[in-house]
């Protein structure tokens, strides 16, 4: 099992990755981050992704869907932003989000990497 500050080592070790936070979504506030690069401000994109997060659980709320969020996905002409919310019991109402250089990244593979750190993630 990982805590915060080694699942955001892993998140950084995804190729492309250029920045990694925990976040917690009642509250907007970041737990942990790490980034390569000072020209994302991840306690800043950890406030705007988590009303993305609400607005999303709200809709499916209003939808009737009786499903959970796997991950969100937000394309950039130069960047990938995933979100992924816990669904462990310890981890509710917290989500994992990576930024990737989308010249560097594979989205896919970025993908089945943070599943898997969020498996191993113990909050």
């Amino acid at each position: 099992m990982a805590n915060i500050e080694t699942g955001l080592k892993d998140m950084m070790e995804i190729e492309g990755a250029i920045g990694a936070a925990v976040v917690d979504y009642s509250s907007g506030m970041a737990l942990g981050t790490l980034s390569s690069t000072k020209t994302l401000d991840l306690e800043v994109a950890a406030a705007g992704n988590t009303e993305v997060v609400r607005a999303k659980m709200r809709t499916m709320d209003q939808l009737g869907l009786n499903d959970a969020i796997e991950d969100i996905l937000i394309t950039l002409s130069g960047q990938y932003h995933v979100i992924r919310p816990l669904t462990s019991q310890k981890g509710q109402g917290l989500f994992l989000y990576l930024a990737l250089d989308r010249n560097r990244g594979n989205l896919a593979l970025a993908r089945h990497r943070l599943k898997a750190i969020e498996a191993g993630l113990e909050i």
